[in-house]
């Protein structure tokens, strides 16, 4: 079931979020990712319009938008590969006539996840905090 993210959700969402981060994005390093938790928590998912996938009463993944841009889909690095991911950006598509993300360039798998779900490639850049190229995609209804 995906709702709409609560308060008591957060310690879950981290946890989802620093597993799959560091998972996905070893090309940078876990210390980066464990140094971004406090602003994860304090900044971006306050910010953000957040949506859970609950299954059995445990967070199995989240997403996060900011005005038009998906910020965040992570689903728990043990449940990949199962379809929570595929619901939750179905989810997000629902909630908005178009969709824009940054992917890192390394992340191939997410690339071919998004690409699967109809998102396209608009341009190249680099993420200013890390030095690593990055995707900017984009889908349209």
């Amino acid at each position: 079931m995906i709702r709409k993210y609560r308060e008591a959700d957060i310690g879950q969402i981290l946890d989802i979020w620093l597993a799959a981060s560091i998972k996905a994005h070893s090309f940078v390093g876990s210390a980066f990712w464990e140094s971004k938790v406090s602003e994860m928590r304090d900044v971006y998912i306050p910010a953000s319009e957040t949506f859970v996938f609950e299954s059995e009463d445990q967070i199995a993944g989240f997403y996060s938008l900011y005005g038009d841009t998906l910020a965040a889909i992570f689903v728990s690095p043990s449940l990949q590969g199962k379809g929570i991911g595929a619901a939750l950006i179905d989810d997000a598509k629902s909630r908005r006539e178009c969709l824009q993300l940054t992917v890192y360039s390394e992340n191939t798998p997410s690339i071919y996840f998004y690409k699967k779900h109809g998102f396209i490639s608009l341009s190249k850049q680099i993420d200013e905090q890390t030095g690593h190229p990055e995707l900017v995609m984009e889908y349209y209804c």
